[in-house]
């Protein structure tokens, strides 16, 4: 019985394939590899908003290392604001 799940997963092989068309693998190499790509791709997009977030609310600082990478980093100013919030109920 196909559940929701296993075509998910299904989808995401075929995603995967179809952009690697001459990509061959065992089990462990598709989870490993090309599902945990395809999660971390997905992931990036997330982080990377709630980054930009946290940044325009003034809870996280950006800077550009010498390394021309932004880091990010907790503005301290802000901890106590930032305590009380995560001590309320999620909406």
């Amino acid at each position: 019985m196909r559940t929701a799940q296993s075509m998910d997963i299904s989808r995401e092989i075929l995603i995967y394939l179809s952009e690697h068309p001459s990509a061959q693998d065992t089990l462990e190499g598709i989870v490993q590899w090309w599902l945990l790509e395809q999660e971390i791709q997905r992931w990036t997009t997330k982080v990377q908003a709630a980054l930009a977030d946290l940044v325009s609310q003034g809870f996280v600082l950006e800077h550009t290392g010498r390394d021309e990478r932004t880091h990010y980093r907790l503005n301290h100013r802000k901890l106590n604001t930032i305590h009380a919030l995560l001590t309320q109920e999620p909406e």
